[in-house]
């Protein structure tokens, strides 16, 4: 749809570096990182996702693979809806998709878009799911056994946690203000100061010097992008 726009002439002007007018929009360029960190944490099903492959090591493999083709497949998406829609784009794109075209290949091609993301988070919703049923139920019943052998927990869990999440998705008005938070708190967290905290605790004497180095300058960068992110949200927030 871009493509043929721009072919057409009707593509929108874009800008190739951001428009900073006073000091808050230089902060909120901050804002964008939680987003990117949250888009890329997978930390948490690494290991799950590796026992269960034929080859485990084969894991290293299949991160970095993936790795590629979702920042390819973001850096897309990013660009040529920023070229279709311009300075209107919403921070949910499908919110742009809603908007009548006038043809009936637009209206189509509109509608494709949004069952492929339904699709999308039919598969990926289950699999962050199933961390998340994982720990909470190892937190609440440490003492009980394995969740798979209790169908009646397992499944009491699964619709609280469905729940839960279903009544969140409703009342949070903006999607992009759900993703600046979690990823200056919890994603950041996940990503890059629970890995360098471990790098230099070291437990089994195994981090190098350069190891350390980098899981300190980890620490050390989320926290101050953390802060800033986090402020900067609750400044445009208020006002």
């Amino acid at each position: 749809m871009a493509v043929v726009a721009a072919v057409k002439g009707q593509s929108k002007s874009i800008r190739m570096l951001p428009q900073l007018d006073d000091q808050a929009a230089f902060f909120n360029l901050f804002t964008a990182i939680p987003v990117i960190v949250t888009a890329f944490t997978f930390h948490f099903n690494v290991h799950a996702i590796g026992m269960e492959l034929g080859k485990p090591a084969a894991m290293a493999s299949a991160v970095r693979i993936s790795l590629i083709l979702c920042a390819l497949i973001y850096f897309s998406i990013g660009l040529f809806g920023y070229i279709l829609f311009g300075d209107s784009i919403e921070a949910d794109i499908l919110v742009n998709f809603d908007e009548a075209t006038g043809s009936t290949i637009g209206s189509l091609l509109n509608d494709t878009v949004r069952l492929s993301y339904a699709l999308h988070l039919m598969l990926v919703f289950p699999l962050l799911n199933f961390s998340l049923r994982s720990n909470i139920d190892e937190l609440l019943f440490p003492n009980k056994s394995l969740l798979v052998k209790d169908t009646k927990r397992f499944l009491c869990l699964t619709f609280v946690l469905l729940a839960t999440a279903y009544l969140i998705a409703i009342a949070i008005p903006n999607i992009w203000y759900f993703f600046q938070f979690m990823g200056s708190t919890s994603a950041v967290c996940i990503a890059f100061i629970f890995p360098g905290a471990l790098a230099l605790r070291d437990v089994h004497g195994i981090s190098s010097r350069k190891d350390k180095i980098i899981g300190a300058t980890m620490i050390i960068l989320a926290l101050i992008t953390s802060t800033i992110a986090i402020s900067s949200n609750l400044y445009t927030l208020g006002n």
